[in-house]
């Protein structure tokens, strides 16, 4: 994997990488200060794909922005398009996880030409606190109110994410735990989980809660006019992601496929094959017309 400084729009660095590999062009809108490693199957050479992608403003060795207002989602659109520049890709498929999502489908509205595809996993376009726990059946008018107060928290839970790692017990004792919800359902993964966790304890955790209030004021989009094939997947015991609410931006697009899989909300973890499936399908449909 190789990386590369890429400049946005307004000159903030961006700390981009390239997983070296050939074929298909994908650009991932990865989940917020999520590492690479959260995508085992994507970023490996041999992938058939060539994936771009790049980490967020003042997170994973990017610089935070001068103006520290232009972290909303469309300036991390702009980012996005700054990295497909970088990188000569003209078009690419473009991946999103979690908040990722919302850039990825506001890339797709403001430049269609730049996105053939859109693979959009655990998360919706737009309006995401609205879609928090909706596994523990949380009304909807308390979800916002309880995602920004949760967001408070960040400073403190997040530093304690490799302790929470280094206790999991092996996946084969995990698999035990699939009838439960919650943060036991949350950590049945493969052992990868824990070094991604162990790398996502690393970021600046109030400015993490910065970024992720940001992002959280996303209006919800208007995606009946994407007009490239999408893809949606969506984990039935995601606590951060409402599964219905996934289905119903499934349905507000024409022609879009829905997945939804027995996962949480670390479905790239857990079904790497799943998601290099889905994006082989992509690859294969073509636009709608008019």
């Amino acid at each position: 994997m190789s990386i590369r400084e890429v400049r946005g729009a307004d000159g903030t660095a961006l700390r981009a990488w390239c997983n070296d590999g050939t074929g298909i062009p994908v650009l991932l809108c990865n989940g917020l200060g999520a590492p690479p490693a959260a995508w085992p199957r994507l970023i490996a050479p041999d992938s058939g794909y060539r994936v771009v992608s790049w980490s967020q403003r003042g997170l994973g060795g990017s610089e935070r922005p001068a103006d520290q207002s232009r972290v909303r989602v469309e300036d991390h659109a702009d980012d996005a398009r700054a990295v497909l520049d970088a990188y000569g890709m003209r078009s690419a498929m473009v991946v999103g996880w979690s908040l990722g999502v919302n850039v990825a489908f506001e890339l797709a509205l403001e430049d269609p030409a730049r996105v053939s595809a859109v693979l959009a996993v655990a998360g919706v376009p737009g309006g995401s606190y609205s879609a928090l726990f909706g596994t523990y059946g949380v009304p909807r008018r308390l979800r916002s109110p309880m995602g920004r107060l949760g967001s408070r928290l960040l400073p403190v839970m997040g530093p304690l994410l490799p302790l929470v790692s280094a206790s999991l017990p092996p996946w084969q004792e995990l698999l035990s735990l699939a009838a439960l919800r919650g943060p036991a359902q949350e950590a049945a993964h493969p052992g990868l989980l824990r070094a991604v966790l162990h790398e996502f304890a690393g970021n600046d955790w109030s400015w993490f809660r910065y970024l992720a209030d940001a992002t959280a004021q996303h209006a919800p989009l208007d995606v009946t006019r994407v007009a490239c094939p999408v893809t949606f997947v969506a984990g039935r015991y995601d606590s951060l992601v409402d599964v219905a609410d996934v289905h119903r931006a499934a349905r507000s697009v024409p022609g879009a496929r829905l997945r939804e899989m027995a996962g949480t909300h670390f479905l790239p973890l857990q079904y790497p094959e799943a998601m290099a499936e889905e994006l082989r399908r992509l690859s294969g449909r073509t636009p709608r017309r008019g």
